[in-house]
Parts: C-alpha cells; sequence; structure tokens
C-alpha cells in the first residue's frame, strides 16, 4: 500500500491523519494525545496549539518541524527516526519528555516547560534554551557545548559528568551547576 503524500494542506482541529508523509503543512488546535504516529513523515510543517500527549512516535520523522503553544506531555522523542531530526519549541509543555541519546543540535526550546524531560546522553551542542523551566530535568553525560542558558531557570547541571565547554549561563542561575555539592549561596 502507497503512502499518501500530502503537501501545503492547513489542518484545523482534526484528529489523527492518514499515515503518511506530509510536507509544508499547518495543523492548527488538532487532538494527536495517545495516538500512534509511529512512521509519519513531517517535514517543514507547523503544529499550532496542538495536544500530542502520551501519543507514540516511533520512527516518526520530523524535519524542520515547528511546534507553537503545544502539550506535548510524556512524549519519546528518542524514539523518532533519527535521520534529519529537526525541530523547535515555542510556548510547549514538555514536561517528562525523553529526548535520549537524541542528536539535536541547535533545537531551539522557547518559553516552554521542560520539567523532568530526559535529556541523557543527548547532543545539544548550540542549543538555545530561552525562558525554559527546567524543574529537575536530567542532564547526564549530555552534550551542551555552545548551549545557551542565560534566560533559563531551575536547571541542575553537574560540570563534571556533562560538556558545557562555551556553553551560556546567567550569573543569577549559575548556581545550577554547583547544586550536587549542596552548598548555600546568597543572592
Amino acid at each position: 500500500m502507497i503512502e499518501p503524500f500530502i503537501q501545503d494542506t492547513v489542518f484545523d482541529k482534526h484528529n489523527l491523519p492518514t499515515k503518511g508523509e506530509y510536507e509544508n503543512c499547518i495543523f492548527n488546535a488538532c487532538n494527536f494525545a495517545d495516538s500512534d504516529l509511529s512512521e509519519f513523515k513531517f517535514i517543514d510543517c507547523t503544529f499550532n496549539g496542538c495536544n500530542f500527549s502520551l501519543a507514540k512516535l516511533n520512527k516518526t520523522a520530523f524535519r524542520d518541524v515547528e511546534f507553537k503553544d503545544c502539550k506535548m506531555l510524556g512524549l519519546r522523542f528518542d524514539t523518532c527516526n533519527e535521520f534529519g531530526l529537526s525541530f523547535s519549541f515555542d510556548g510547549c509543555q514538555l514536561n517528562h519528555s525523553s529526548f535520549y541519546k537524541a542528536k539535536i543540535k541547535k533545537t531551539v526550546f522557547k518559553n516552554s516547560q521542560l520539567q523532568e524531560t530526559d535529556f541523557a546522553e543527548t547532543d545539544l551542542t548550540s542549543a538555545v534554551f530561552d525562558n525554559c523551566n527546567l524543574t529537575q530535568a536530567i542532564f547526564d553525560h549530555t552534550i551542551l557545548e555552545k548551549a545557551d542558558f542565560r534566560t533559563s531557570y531551575n536547571y541542575s547541571i553537574d560540570p563534571e559528568i556533562n560538556r558545557i565547554k562555551k556553553a551560556k549561563f546567567s550569573v543569577i542561575s549559575v548556581s545550577g551547576l554547583l547544586d550536587k555539592y549542596d552548598i548555600d549561596i546568597e543572592k
């Protein structure tokens, strides 16, 4: 069976679309919660205000995809198709999601909730975390070289087990690099 190729289409408030390849499409207020998006391909697509919570992403392709104001709780980005994996997030809720071992250099996370999100062994070289809440996010053997955390908060990153060369931090939040030492830092 040949999977459909859908291009230059706007989807408003749809549920699960047909499995296939979507290029240059816009999805507005669509509900994909608990859906199986395995092996779907999304290329140059934009998702506005969509709900992806607990959707299955086995071998799902996201290439140059923008997520804006989306609810994306508990997603396993670590199971996505690695080829060309690239996306950005603005105003999204990504709590309890996993990017374990993903190679997502230059990814932009803006105004997003990343609480208890797993970035263990992820390559986040030159990633930008702009005004993001990283409470209990996991950074374990993560590549954070040239990453920008200057406007983000509540992170705890151990410089001894993560690569942070040339990463950017603000003076106000730099205490997040010292959490493991259980010391009091007064401001």
